[in-house]
């Protein structure tokens, strides 16, 4: 018996990286899933590897940032899977990456909807599902960029990451008592896509106490932890899985 045995669980940004690795390993360890990205090639890539393993996976391509994709996700779980227990909303993008004076208005409002706007229409379309179900666990992949550091150009990210901070509370505060746990995953730099060229890797790596970026795997287990059973009574918290970044500045 896995940890999410009889569990469904959606997970977004779930084509490539930390997605990816979590969408296989809560799959293996017995969630029914239900993945969501943009592009269609790299979810059904990862949907065919789950069902050759025997685990259960429903795909729906789409913009983690508009409701009616939040939405179709919440009722793909239950038409498919009869319900919703997890949340691991991990969908995000850097933006653009300049000094705060010289973005637009745009690019300000791009970076927060991708980060911050669509982890809160993840959770109004969620919440009821698992209420549903008599409780249930949302992690959001936060930052340690925004939480415990500023970079430069990257302050739309920071904020919209450090705003997921106080989303996890507020869920707390309304919807503790109804068994909904809330946490904020904060990954430290993961060799993903998003951790660009060798050159940019070995710069994220020194500022670890561990001086190397994790492996998505790596980030994918501390996201089944705050999932699972084994954190029952952690809610409105923040995990740092950053190989002591925070803790060296």
């Amino acid at each position: 018996m896995g940890l999410l045995q009889g569990k469904v669980a959606i997970i977004s940004g779930a084509s490539s990286g930390i997605g990816r690795a979590a969408a296989l390993l809560f799959a293996r360890e017995g969630a029914a899933v239900v993945l969501n990205a943009r592009g269609i090639g790299g979810l059904e890539r990862v949907a065919d590897d789950i069902r050759q393993a025997g685990g259960k996976a429903r795909i729906l391509a789409g913009d983690a940032g508009m409701a009616e994709t939040q939405d179709a996700l919440v009722a793909a779980a239950e038409a498919d899977f009869g319900g919703l227990d997890i949340a691991f909303n991990n969908a995000g993008t850097v933006g653009a990456a300049r000094p705060l004076a010289e973005l637009t208005p745009d690019e300000w409002r791009h970076t927060l909807t991708a980060n911050l706007t669509a982890a809160f229409l993840a959770s109004r379309a969620q919440i009821p599902a698992m209420l549903r179900r008599g409780g249930g666990s949302i992690v959001f992949t936060s930052s340690f960029v925004g939480t415990s550091v500023g970079l430069p150009g990257m302050a739309a990210y920071a904020a919209a990451k450090a705003g997921l901070m106080g989303l996890v509370k507020g869920i707390t505060a309304d919807y503790g008592a109804q068994q909904i746990r809330a946490n904020a995953l904060l990954p430290g730099g993961t060799d993903t896509g998003m951790a660009g060229t060798q050159a940019q890797k070995d710069w994220a790596a020194s500022l670890h106490a561990v001086k190397r970026i994790a492996r998505p795997e790596e980030i994918a287990a501390a996201a089944l932890f705050l999932a699972g059973p084994g954190a029952s009574f952690v809610t409105g918290s923040a995990l740092f899985a950053d190989g002591g970044n925070a803790a060296v500045k």
